[in-house]
This record gives structure tokens, sequence and C-alpha cells, in this order.
């Protein structure tokens, strides 16, 4: 089946990849060996290099690419293969989407028991280039070398502005084009970096905690406006000011100009003091109404809010909830991890009352803030805990929701939020999901008093191997 070459290293010729996996690797066997092979596309022959086996199942790379599949295309990004990011660019856009429906009802079949027979086409998204609105870049004096840059034998500058190298957290790979985010986020980032350079600013050192410039992260809206901020660790004061005041006159489009001091051992950014260089400390951003005659939602994204981030596919996805959720317009609403308050914003001139729960207490605030931008009075919200908040007393005071929209983070809901929802006996539930897998695991403990009538995956991260699933679920007569 395989054969070893010098140390120890294992290959195994002529697989068959006939699959993709959830995690986005392609499927192939060898005898009874499942081997998981990374930037494999079904239809592919290739020799594979195992990287670790277990008794049932290995994970390789391609050693020797022999026949290559049809769905394969030319990836567009000079960065792809060592950057984390967008790892499906070898495959035709279709073939993404085939893959992700298929994975969806996979995971809906084998770990909810669901009938997905009657599943609606996944939803693609127009742009698959240019669609995110944020992007976050790493400072680093470890830079990635590739090795082409090792085989030139030169002294290198190990600064990098970019993104982390996969399963490396000291290694950026220093990025000089990016297809996620359009203009003028790669004008901005590259001119941070030469900036930096000549000036001598030195660059974040991941192990030992020091150095000047941290991160950059910019947001980009429909409205024409632009964030950017700058996470310093170890500055001068002129230091921060030379950089804002580069970017203040090199970049007059930007309407919010930030800088963040960040000294802890992690780059979150929550528990930090925000300081407004220039403009404001907020952006708008628009969502259509999707119906004639409404005004466009206005949101406002600070640099902590939580928004979506391709823009206009939310807007599809949220269309798609709304129409499984079939308002009448007298509804009582709970629209759970409503995070920023998008989606209780976009149903609430369509129904009665709407009621949003929320972990993070200032993404309620900006959702507070977001309802009185768009003169909305019928909805109210709640910072807590879900599995906390969500008691029969809270129940008893707001009312029996008629339909709950739920749309909670990858690891999906907490077991009592579950059997809560069963308690409450809403008529109808709409499940918004980013992981199929704990999805289905909770429509499994629903289906006791549920049945699916509606599922729908929509795509928001073309070239990834991520999907947003839709399901509709009815109380059982």
């Amino acid at each position: 089946m395989s054969r070893r070459k010098p140390g120890t290293v294992t290959i195994v010729p002529n697989v068959h990849i006939i699959d993709i996996a959830e995690e986005g690797k392609g499927v192939g066997k060898a005898d009874e060996l499942v081997i998981f092979v990374d930037k494999a596309v079904p239809g592919d022959v290739v020799d594979v290099r195992l990287t670790k086996k277990k008794k049932n199942f290995a994970e390789a790379v391609i050693d020797q690419l022999h026949e290559k599949s049809a769905l394969r295309t030319d990836p567009f990004c000079p960065h792809f293969g060592t950057c984390g990011g967008c790892k499906w660019q070898h495959m035709g856009y279709d073939s993404q989407l085939k893959f992700k429906q298929k994975n969806v009802e996979a995971a809906l079949q084998r770990l909810g028991k669901i009938d997905t027979s009657n599943a609606e086409p996944i939803l693609g998204s127009v742009k698959n280039r240019y669609y995110r609105n944020k992007l976050e870049f790493t400072f680093s004096n470890k830079r990635w070398l590739e090795r082409t840059d090792v085989e030139r034998d030169e002294d290198f500058d190990m600064n990098a502005l970019g993104f982390h190298v996969p399963l490396r957290f000291d290694k950026i790979l220093d990025i000089q084009h990016c297809y996620l985010q359009d203009e003028p986020s790669n004008s901005i980032r590259n001119s941070v970096r030469k900036f930096a350079l000549e000036k001598g600013l030195s660059f974040y050192d991941l192990r030992n905690h020091e150095g000047v410039l941290r991160n950059l992260i910019i947001r980009t809206s429909s409205t024409g406006e632009v964030m950017v901020a700058v996470v310093f660790a170890y500055p001068e004061q002129e230091q921060i000011d030379g950089l804002m005041n580069f970017l203040k006159t090199e970049f007059p489009q930007i309407t919010s100009l930030l800088y963040i001091i960040n000294q802890k051992k992690n780059d979150t950014i929550f528990d930090q003091n925000v300081n407004v260089f220039a403009g404001r400390d907020h952006i708008f951003e628009e969502m259509p109404s999707g119906l004639p005659g409404e005004e466009a939602i206005r949101f406002k994204i600070g640099v902590k809010s939580f928004y979506q981030t391709n823009s206009e596919q939310a807007f599809e996805l949220y269309k798609i909830t709304r129409d499984f959720a079939g308002f009448k317009g007298d509804e009582l609403v709970y629209d759970l991890y409503t995070g920023a308050g998008t989606i209780a914003n976009f149903i609430a001139k369509h129904v009665k009352q709407v009621v949003g729960v929320e972990y993070v207490p200032t993404a309620i605030e900006d959702a507070k803030f977001n309802a009185q931008l768009n003169g909305i009075d019928n909805i109210i919200f709640y910072a807590g805990d879900m599995k906390d908040i969500l008691t029969s007393e809270f129940i008893l005071t707001h009312g029996k929701p008629d339909v709950v929209i739920t749309d909670p983070p990858r690891a999906g809901m907490h077991a009592d939020v579950v059997q809560r929802l069963l308690e409450m006996e809403s008529e109808k539930i709409v499940y918004v999901s980013c992981n199929a897998a704990t999805q289905a695991r909770d429509l499994e403990l629903l289906s006791a008093k549920y049945d699916v009538a509606r599922i729908k995956p929509v795509d928001m991260f073309p070239h990834t191997q991520h999907v947003e699933n839709v399901v509709l679920l009815k109380l059982k007569g």
C-alpha cells in the first residue's frame, strides 16, 4: 500500500480522491485506511505523504499529482497554499457550493437523523472576491519564509504584516494583496508597512511580547465609510502620532481613525480602551429592507462590534430567515444570540414585538442604539447568559413567543436553552447556524416536539469550507 522515503516518511501511491470532508480536506481510501488530504479535490489521483496516522484514518499532503480533477481550477491568489484563508481556491465555485450543500445535508442526516430530501438549493454569494467588510492583520518580527526565500540564501527583512500561518502562532505570512476585502484595504496595509519600516517602528515579537506595532484592523461599509484601528503594544506617543497623522493625510477617506494600546499576552481588544485620533468612533452600515417602500436599515459599527463580515450575503441570509418565519404582523418573537440586533432590527417592522437576548453587554448597547437609530420602538434587549436569562419567570413576564429565531455561535445552544425551547412550545423556530454539526445535535434534541419543515444553506464565505444553514422547525400537531 505504501512506501517509505528516507527519514521514515510514508508515501501512499495512487490515492483516488472521492469526496470532501467537512473541514475542507479531500477524502481518499487506501485499503481500509481513510486518508484526509490537504488541498486535494474529488477526482484527483495522487501520491500522498502521511503527516499523521491513527488506527482507522490518516492525514496527508499531496506528494505528487498524477491526474488532475476536472473540478480543479488555478488559484487566483499568490498566497494560496501558505495562507490559512481561502482554502478552496483550487476548486471552481460551483463545485464548492455543491460540496457545501452535500456536507450540510450529511451532517443533518448523520448527527441529527433528519430527512434532507426536501432541502432547498444553497444560495451562492454573488461576490466571491472582495466580499468581506472586516480584516485584522498582525505585525510580527518573525516573518514566515517560503521555500524559495530560503533557497535564495540571502539576508531577509523578517518583519511582516499579514496573517498567521496555520498551526504557527508565532509566524506571520507577509501579505502583498488580499482578495478578501476591497480597496482601500490593500493600499492601507501596504502603506502602513512601508511607513513603519522607513521610520524604524518595531514589529511585535509574539514570543517575547515586545515591540511597537501589534495589529491593524480595517473595516469598510456599503456606505463608503472606512474604519482603521492600529493596535500598539509598547509605543512612544510620538510614534503613535506619526503613524496616525500619516494615515490621516494619506487616506482622507478614513472616517474613523482609532488606536488601541494592548499590552496583554493575547490579541483580544474587547477589554481595551479605544482612542479616537480622527473622525468618529464608529462607521455606519446600511442594509436594504428587501421590501418596496421601506427605507434601508442603518447599523452603527464600532471596532468591537459584531457584524456579519459579508454584508451583501447577510442581507440574503436575513431575508431567508424572515421568509422562513412567515410573519403575519401580530407575532411576539424571541431573537436569541441577537448580537448587535441586526436580525431583530431587520424583522421588527413585520411583527408586534421582538425580545433580543445576547451574552455580550457591549453588543446589546449597539443593538439598542441601532433600534433608536432606525426609529424602532418594539424591541426589548437583554444582556446575559442565555441559559440564565431564559427562565420560566422571564417567559411569564414577556409572554410565550410565537416565533423563536436563534443564531448561536459555532458551539450551538446550551442543553438548558434547548430544554427551555422545548418547554416554551413556540409554533415556529428558525435556527440559523454556522456549524451544521452542532445544529444537527440540537435539532435531534428538538425533534421531541418539532418537525423540520425547511432547510436552506447559504454561502457567506466563498473559497472556504464554512457555510451557514437556516432550518425552519414547526411544532408537532
